[in-house]
C-alpha cells in the first residue's frame, strides 16, 4: 500500500482512559496524566465521570484545548443507577445523571458521551423470551428522552453492550443493534469493546461489520483487559472490518487500576496486567501505530466487498 493509499482514508484517533490509572478521576489526576498523555502520542481521552462534580468541565476542557486531545465522556454506572427493571425513582435518577454527563460533554468539548447507560455493572438476572421483549421496549422508551435531549445539544449517546458476567441486559452487538432500532441515528449509536466481544460474539470483525454507521466509539485494550497487541485477538482481521465499515471515530484503550476496591471487583481486575500502568498505554499506542499505518484504504476494502 502506498502513502497516498492511506491518506484517502480518515483513520480513527487514539485515546486512552483514565481508568488505567485513577478512580475516581479527579482534577490533581488530570493535571498529572493529561500531559504524560499528549507526549505519548494519543489524540484522545476518555474522561469517566463517576460522580457529578468529580472534575470541573470548564477547566478540564481548557487543559484539554492546551494539549490538543479530544474528549470522550463514559458514562459510569454503579449499584443503584438503572433505566431497567427498577423503581420509577431510580430510573429517573439515573436518567438525571445522563442528561448531566451530556452537560459535562458540552462544557468540556466532547459529541460523545459512552458506556453501559442501562443497568449497574454487575448487576444480572434472568429473563424469558417474552420478559426480554417487554424489558427492551421499557429500556428504548426510558433512553428516547435521554437521545432527544443529546440530539437537541449535538452529542451522540454510545450504547455499550458488556460480558455476561457484567450484565444480563446487552451482551451482543446484535442485543444492541435492536435495543436501539428505532432511536435517532444521529443521537444513538454503539460504543463496542472488543474485550467483551472476545467472549461474546463468534466473531468480532462479524460483528464489527454488523454494527456497521452505528459503531460511533470502540474500546481497544487486549483480551485479558490488558495491552492490546500483547495477546490473542484478530487484530489484522478487527482491522480489516473497521475499514470496510469506513470507521473514523475514536479508539480507546480502556483498562481499570486496582487501586480502587469497588471498580477493581467491578470489572474483575485480580492481577496486574502489564509491568506498570503506564505500560498498558505506551505499549498499547506503541502497537496501534503500526498497526493503523496498515489500514486499508476505503478504495481497497470497497473492491473486496464487490
Amino acid at each position: 500500500m502506498t502513502t497516498s493509499d492511506i491518506s484517502q482514508t480518515t483513520l480513527p484517533k487514539l485515546a486512552v482512559n483514565t481508568f488505567v490509572w485513577c478512580s475516581p478521576l479527579t482534577p490533581e489526576w488530570l493535571d498529572q496524566l493529561v500531559p504524560k498523555i499528549s507526549a505519548w502520542g494519543f489524540e484522545a481521552i476518555e474522561l469517566p465521570l463517576e460522580s457529578i462534580g468529580d472534575w470541573d468541565s470548564e477547566a478540564t476542557g481548557q487543559l484539554l484545548r492546551d494539549y490538543a486531545l479530544e474528549p470522550v465522556i463514559c458514562a459510569v454506572m454503579p449499584p443503584g443507577r438503572d433505566l431497567i427493571a427498577c423503581p420509577g425513582s431510580v430510573r429517573e435518577e439515573t436518567q438525571d445523571y445522563l442528561r448531566s454527563c451530556v452537560e459535562a460533554a458540552i462544557t468540556v468539548g466532547s459529541t460523545r458521551v459512552v458506556g453501559p447507560m442501562y443497568a449497574a455493572v454487575g448487576r444480572t438476572w434472568r429473563m424469558e423470551a417474552a420478559e426480554r421483549t417487554a424489558a427492551m421496549g421499557e429500556l428504548r422508551e426510558a433512553l428516547r428522552p435521554i437521545a432527544d435531549y443529546a440530539g437537541d445539544r449535538g452529542v451522540v449517546l454510545g450504547v455499550e453492550p458488556l460480558n455476561r458476567y457484567e450484565t444480563s441486559v446487552l451482551n451482543t452487538t446484535a442485543q444492541a443493534l435492536d435495543l436501539i432500532e428505532g432511536l435517532p441515528v444521529e443521537s444513538v449509536g454503539l460504543n463496542l469493546d472488543v474485550y467483551h466481544m472476545n467472549i461474546e460474539e463468534k466473531s468480532t470483525p462479524a460483528a464489527l461489520r454488523e454494527a456497521g454507521e452505528r459503531l460511533m466509539h470502540l474500546q481497544v485494550c487486549g483480551n485479558d483487559r490488558g495491552t492490546p497487541g500483547e495477546d490473542h485477538l484478530d487484530w489484522e482481521g478487527i482491522r480489516e472490518a473497521l475499514a470496510d465499515i469506513n470507521y473514523s471515530g475514536v479508539l480507546g484503550i480502556e483498562s481499570f487500576t486496582a487501586d480502587n476496591k469497588t471498580i477493581a471487583t467491578a470489572a474483575s481486575i485480580w492481577r496486574p496486567l502489564a509491568r506498570t500502568q503506564d505500560a498498558i498505554a505506551e505499549d498499547g499506542i506503541a502497537f496501534l501505530r503500526p498497526w493503523m499505518a496498515a489500514w486499508p484504504s476505503i478504495e481497497v476494502a470497497s473492491e473486496t466487498n464487490r
